[in-house]
């Protein structure tokens, strides 16, 4: 038997299947000054406007301009905001960009980090674990509100992009995870369905690398299998019928399932890798990268999971995994392939360049030993 650490996030509540309207009054009650975080594309919606009410006279300042891959940039401009106003509380609706860049935003603002090298220098390596949370609560932190299906505000690290570089970093620290978490099925109406259904794929990502990893343990085994059978139903209902509200709110509490089990430290694999070399180098949403990798990399490590891999096939009622989630993916309108996003074969050695030897990439469980075998996965994608 060998030691292991389960570490829970520093998150307080999940409310899941209530409507923000009900669940936000409660979770703002306690503070003065508070930001909203949102995007433009939801700025001037009903989701917006329906928190705006609910934080009523606290609200002091709205930062609706949060790109994807929440860019250095726009991460200063709010952690610049959050200063200025004595922020006390932060409500961040959206996406996953909106949710990380909202966490890397606080971090900055707990730790003073002012300029593009100080946020720079705070990126930790990937596949670091969270400190303990044992000390001093920071302020101000995170009630999120999510409007996809990333599952970011369950974890405490986030992802930032420096857009001049194209190289996308890793914040991590155990009070960045949101205080509190509101599931309303509703949230994800405004949601384009390709956006919405892509970061489901990203949520079946979380799950499945997991369940195929080499060094699974029960709680991830329990909590990944089950949010790929939620996904595996409840994904299709959605894209048949995009106003089943019951639908919706299964793949947020699948979603929500599908990154428990980095809670017991069992790690991802080469998908989010080179998912997030996609990202900082291409701009390819975060959501697509795991409909054009997923299916790839199973195929890739087919040789030393396939009985893991079996179950997978089983869920999506394939023969094999690689494939079966590739049908899956295509049955949902969703790109399969890296042709599909402007990515040709001559791009491929450079973005395998790309890859520094960290994790997760370092951690998939088909041994990754350097840029060719990265570029032997992104072949099986082109």
């Amino acid at each position: 038997m060998s030691a292991h650490l389960h570490q829970w996030p520093a998150q307080g509540r999940v409310h899941h299947g209530v409507p923000l309207a009900e669940a936000l009054p409660r979770e703002v009650a306690g503070a003065e000054r508070v930001i909203l975080v949102t995007t433009r594309s939801l700025a001037g919606g009903a989701l917006v406007q329906a928190a705006k009410a609910a934080i009523g006279a606290r609200l002091a300042g709205v930062f609706a301009t949060m790109r994807a891959h929440s860019p250095v940039e726009d991460v200063l401009a709010l952690a610049a905001l959050l200063r200025a106003e004595r922020a006390d509380l932060v409500v961040a609706v959206g996406g996953g960009s909106v949710i990380d860049g909202s966490k890397v935003a606080c971090l900055a603002a707990w730790q003073a980090l002012v300029d593009h090298a100080s946020l720079i220098g705070a990126a930790t390596s990937r596949g670091s674990e969270p400190a303990f949370w044992d000390g001093a609560t920071p302020t101000p932190r995170i009630i999120a509100v999510p409007t996809t299906l990333s599952a970011a505000e369950f974890a405490p690290h986030a992802g930032y992009t420096d857009l001049v570089a194209g190289r996308k970093y890793r914040a991590l620290d155990p009070w960045m995870v949101p205080r509190a978490v509101i599931l309303d099925p509703a949230a994800t109406l405004e949601t384009p369905a390709a956006l919405l259904l892509s970061s489901g794929i990203r949520a079946l990502d979380h799950a499945a690398e997991r369940w195929c990893s080499t060094a699974p343990q029960p709680f991830s085994d329990a909590v990944s299998l089950q949010a790929m059978e939620m996904l595996a139903e409840h994904l299709p209902r959605v894209h048949r019928a995009p106003d089943d509200l019951i639908a919706r709110a299964a793949c947020q509490q699948a979603a929500w399932l599908s990154v428990m089990g980095g809670w017991s430290g069992v790690p991802v694999g080469a998908s989010h890798g080179i998912g997030y070399i996609l990202g900082g180098a291409k701009g390819v949403p975060h959501g697509i990268t795991s409909c054009l990798m997923l299916h790839a990399v199973m195929r890739w490590n087919a040789p030393v999971n396939e009985a893991r891999q079996a179950r997978v096939a089983q869920i999506l009622r394939a023969e094999a995994a690689g494939p079966g989630i590739e049908r899956f993916v295509r049955a949902l309108g969703l790109p399969t392939r890296l042709s599909e996003q402007g990515i040709g074969a001559a791009d491929i050695p450079g973005l395998a360049a790309r890859w520094t030897g960290d994790a997760p990439i370092a951690t998939n469980p088909r041994p990754v030993r350097d840029a060719a075998d990265v570029e032997a996965i992104l072949r099986l994608a082109a």
